[in-house]
């Protein structure tokens, strides 16, 4: 075969070389044409060619068609091809073709880089808007999807609809909602951290939770959160304005009967949800407080045949509680306020009527139940990260010894006591006076440790003391409570540790549906309650006449500087008597609308002080003829 040979990369002439190695030559040198300028071209991009679409390109000079496989013309530099025969077999693609799907496959990769981002940023906004907060219902699972990083898919097919399926819970703001079905002494283990912090101060006046209170030496100043894990009417009556007098709701039974298990569950909830949260626990530490008492009802445990109580939701509210008081450096008191068959009849027990906790057909059933409560809510509050804020445990709320008989009730006592420390709990065991009179109270319970009297202090459920004037008033907190919390504390003339766990600012009983839904008042003469104990229509203001619920039901605004003063020496003159004793508790932080019942909006019209242990007055100060100031003793 001849040989040929290349001079500076031109091809011989056609008389000097065999035609069909010269052809073969010609496709060759194309080829390598072709895989040079693809090797520069890799080189300048950096690697792959779908880089090139991420970065600027230098402006080239466009080439002719096929970059220089045109018509024997310059491509700018060097020599044009010449055109190939359509007869030659086809050569690898050109680089504009190869050009074309890089910059193709670059455009399909931005697009990606695009939409990608904007997926995540959306689905991300609906996954936040349903990690926490208050829905307007429930059933957040039925459409499936997610809460937070919480999948539907998560939850137990068994559980799914229950209460243990946080796609049902109207509010999830702070709950864990990673499922667990794990119990402790029979109670649900729900909505947990396992993370928690017990070094937190309420107030620079008392020691941090992780320190022991120096209870008996140091004043409890807390507050209840009443009115929401049971609903009274008094405190949120809305609930019942809006439903006719005729059909008989007075109540939370009845409430719940006349809404149906569907809506009562919805709006107890909302009601759960909405009326405490973490705002109010980081206002009462802002208060100057350090105790919170939080009363429950049985039914967050367990319910009876023909209960129509919600059954369970607000346990996992009572334990989300806790953890924002341990937030706030606010130690608890757990007061179970209603106990099977109910321990007095009235209306914050749940169930206005009789009483059928040992009383009656089913009275030692009923208190047999409630020790079988207290045996599963002790063991489940002695779990050490309880220890230093559950500090105090109640039996039951207000028994009243003066129907029940009273050797009976503290013959319970003591086998709720035994019940309570076997199960584990170390705290103090705090038991209800039963408007026995303290004095009654002395040499009880001897022998049981860190057992605490619990005594509720008002003016205006006795026809004397609500008749009294304002100055009159003040003088009976300080001389009167004052006298009494100094004989209980003292074991020699009463029963030993004694803290008053309800007192009130009010000095009239006007506020709408305290005495019961659409009942009247003492202060008017228009008590008509059906109980010839208690019954009046003679008018309770001093000197009984012109008395009117209209100035004590006002909004704050309206009142006169004198009454706002009378208002804020009678609340701090009971203060200054109970912290004669270990403490106080005030009924209660919040109301709807009654501002004399609400320690949040008693503080905000500064008819409270601003902090609870800083006072304008105390008992040896003098008491002012508020009369002569010119406030009007019909109101």
């Amino acid at each position: 075969m001849t040989k040929y040979a290349y001079s500076h990369g031109r091809i011989p002439s056609d008389d000097s070389v065999d035609p069909v190695a010269a052809e073969k030559h010609k496709r060759r040198r194309r080829e390598r044409d072709l895989e040079r300028g693809e090797s520069r071209r890799h080189h300048r991009r950096g690697g792959a060619g779908g880089e090139d679409g991420d970065r600027p390109r230098r402006k080239r000079r466009r080439r002719s068609v096929a970059a220089g496989y045109g018509d024997g013309g310059h491509s700018g530099r060097g020599e044009g091809r010449p055109r190939r025969s359509r007869s030659q077999s086809a050569p690898p693609p050109p680089p504009e073709k190869r050009r074309r799907r890089w910059i193709l496959l670059g455009l399909i990769i931005l697009l990606l880089i695009i939409l990608i981002p904007v997926g995540v940023l959306v689905v991300g906004k609906k996954k936040d808007a349903a990690s926490g907060g208050i829905d307007e219902g429930l059933g957040k699972g039925e459409k499936g999807g997610s809460i937070g990083d919480i999948d539907a898919s998560s939850i137990p097919s068994e559980y799914k609809g229950t209460y243990y399926d946080p796609f049902t819970w109207i509010d999830t703001q702070d709950f864990n909602l990673t499922f667990t079905d794990r119990k402790v002494g029979g109670l649900p283990v729900m909505g947990l951290w396992d993370d928690y912090d017990d070094s937190v101060q309420a107030n620079e006046n008392v020691p941090p939770l992780d320190q022991e209170f120096p209870y008996g030496t140091k004043p409890i100043r807390g507050v209840n959160l009443g009115g929401w894990l049971i609903i009274e009417p008094f405190i949120t009556p809305s609930f019942f304005d809006k439903i006719d007098s005729k059909l008989g709701v007075v109540d939370e039974f009845t409430l719940s009967k006349h809404l149906g298990p569907t809506n009562a569950a919805k709006t107890v909830e909302q009601h759960y949800a909405n009326f405490i949260n973490e705002s109010a626990f980081r206002e009462i530490k802002e208060a100057g407080l350090d105790h919170v008492r939080i009363p429950f009802g049985y039914w967050a445990v367990m319910t009876l045949d023909g209960d129509s109580f919600v059954p369970m939701i607000s346990w996992r509210y009572l334990l989300r509680a806790v953890e924002y008081a341990r937030k706030y450096g606010l130690r608890v008191k757990l007061d179970l306020h209603s106990v099977p068959g109910g321990a007095n009849g009235w209306n914050h027990s749940g169930r206005l009527g009789k009483i059928g906790w040992l009383n009656g057909t089913d009275g030692d059933s009923n208190a047999q139940k409630t020790l079988d409560i207290h045996n599963q809510l002790a063991t489940f509050f002695s779990q050490p990260r309880y220890k230093n804020v559950v500090t105090m445990y109640g039996l039951v709320n207000e028994p009243k010894m003066i129907i029940l008989d009273a050797g009976r009730v503290v013959e319970w006592t003591v086998k709720a006591h035994g019940v309570v420390r076997k199960a584990g709990y170390r705290g103090y065991i705090i038991f209800g006076d039963g408007f026995r009179g303290l004095e009654n109270w002395k040499g009880e319970f001897r022998g049981l440790d860190k057992m605490l009297l619990d005594v509720h202090q008002y003016v205006i459920f006795n026809n004397e003391q609500i008749s009294a004037t304002h100055s009159a008033k003040v003088k009976f907190a300080c001389e009167g409570w004052g006298r009494q919390m100094a004989q209980s504390v003292d074991t020699s003339t009463g029963f030993g540790p004694t803290v008053v766990g309800e007192w009130g600012q009010a000095e009239t009983d006007c506020t709408p549906h305290l005495n019961n839904v659409g009942i009247g008042s003492r202060w008017e003469g228009t008590l008509n309650s059906g109980d010839p104990l208690s019954q009046t229509n003679v008018p309770s203001c001093p000197g009984g006449k012109g008395c009117s619920c209209e100035g004590a039901n006002a909004s704050p605004s309206t009142y006169s500087k004198t009454y706002k003063n009378f208002l804020l020496m009678f609340a701090e003159a009971q203060m200054d008597s109970f912290e004669k004793s270990w403490g106080w508790l005030y009924w209660t932080w919040d109301t709807e609308a009654a501002t004399q019942w609400s320690y949040k909006k008693g503080r905000a019209a500064g008819i409270l002080p601003n902090k609870a242990y800083t006072r304008s007055f105390k008992c040896s100060d003098t008491i002012p003829d508020f009369a002569s100031e010119g406030l009007p003793e019909t109101y």
